[in-house]
């Protein structure tokens, strides 16, 4: 059985290009598959392996203390969904390309997935505000699936979602708004731009959707959750809709 990882971190990375030399030959000699992004602001790793190969990956990353708290999803699949090893070095673990939305000046606050699972059941947020679930991924992503009733935006990329959410900005004032995304990374920067552009009632979804589907499963979405390997997407279980070997893609 593969084991799969999605996890990502924000830290200050002085030097990126000496940590992927680091960390390349190590994921190689595990025999580990999939990517990691390194930028300044921190790390974005997808990865599969055996379970030890993947262990023996953690311990080595959480010995560094940048990285000792680093947060991880899993997942189980078949096959490798990975056909290949890439490590690259970039501008953001994310591209979003906008000021006042950097992690590494302090985190927007979140809402615990059994949190969000309770606000859904009753329909507000514990001082009554009514609740808006806010999808920062891009159109293809949430064709698969996302929260009965959430906000999508016709979006491509997410350096879109600035002037995408401009029109519905009006409409939100009043609401409590919890962005969320496939792991946390994009809805963590979207909630920090946003509480410094009109909505600062803006919370995230901790772990996005893969850690909502860890913690509680599928209430109160639809559908299924797009990755970005070669499983296509994943159901509330962590089960893929596609379960073959990379290379036979």
């Amino acid at each position: 059985m593969i084991v799969n990882i999605a996890a990502y971190h924000f830290a200050a990375i002085a030097q990126p290009q000496a940590l992927i030399d680091a960390l390349r030959p190590e994921a190689e000699a595990l025999e580990l598959r999939g990517t990691v992004l390194v930028a300044a602001e921190g790390i974005n790793l997808f990865l599969a392996g055996s379970e030890g190969g993947i262990a023996g990956f953690l311990a080595l990353l959480r010995s560094d203390a940048r990285f000792a708290g680093i947060t991880v999803k899993y997942s189980r699949s078949e096959q490798l969904p990975f056909a290949r090893l890439k490590f690259k070095f970039k501008r953001e673990i994310i591209s979003f390309r906008r000021d006042q939305s950097d992690p590494l000046q302090g985190r927007a606050p979140a809402v615990s997935p059994a949190q969000l699972a309770r606000w859904i059941a009753q329909g507000c947020d514990d001082d009554g505000r009514r609740l808006v679930l806010l999808d920062t991924r891009n159109r293809e992503e949430v064709r698969h699936g996302t929260f009965a009733g959430a906000l999508t935006l016709p979006i491509d990329r997410f350096t879109d979602l600035p002037a995408a959410i401009a029109a519905e900005q009006a409409s939100l004032a009043d609401a409590a708004v919890v962005s969320f995304c496939t792991g946390g990374i994009r809805c963590e920067k979207a909630a920090l731009w946003l509480r410094e552009h009109g909505l600062p009632q803006t919370l995230q979804l901790d772990g996005g959707i893969l850690g909502y589907f860890e913690q509680v499963g599928g209430y109160g979405y639809d559908g299924r959750c797009f990755v970005f390997d070669e499983r296509v997407a994943l159901d509330a279980q962590l089960q893929p809709l596609i379960d073959r070997p990379a290379d036979a893609a």
